[in-house]
């Protein structure tokens, strides 16, 4: 837990609820929130896959900061054929993220 809530606060959010030694966390960065929860390996299902975009102001200023941070995205920032601009990141428990804008609608 306290490696993800790590991961999470180099990213600027910040705890609203339990604490890094906690089983259960809420974060919140603007209007996102993240849970976390510790659970066993037993629990943890391997057919199941999602990610979770969190749309922000500045990609590229917002990839400059996990760097600074230490953390290491997948790719560096890109505009996509869907019209977002993103980077790809794994937080420490391997769940997929990107942070991203829409640059045409």
């Amino acid at each position: 837990m306290a490696e993800s809530v790590s991961f999470y606060r180099a990213l600027g959010f910040v705890e609203i609820f339990g604490d890094s030694s906690s089983a259960f966390v809420t974060l919140e960065s603007g209007s996102c929130f993240v849970n976390l929860w510790l659970v066993s390996q037993e629990e943890m299902s391997s057919s199941w896959w999602g990610r979770v975009v969190f749309h922000v102001d500045d990609v590229d200023k917002f990839y400059k900061r996990a760097i600074t941070a230490g953390l290491s995205p997948a790719a560096e920032p890109k505009d996509a054929p869907w019209g977002e601009r993103f980077f790809p990141i794994s937080d420490p428990s391997g769940h997929d993220l990107s942070f991203a804008k829409r640059i045409r609608d």
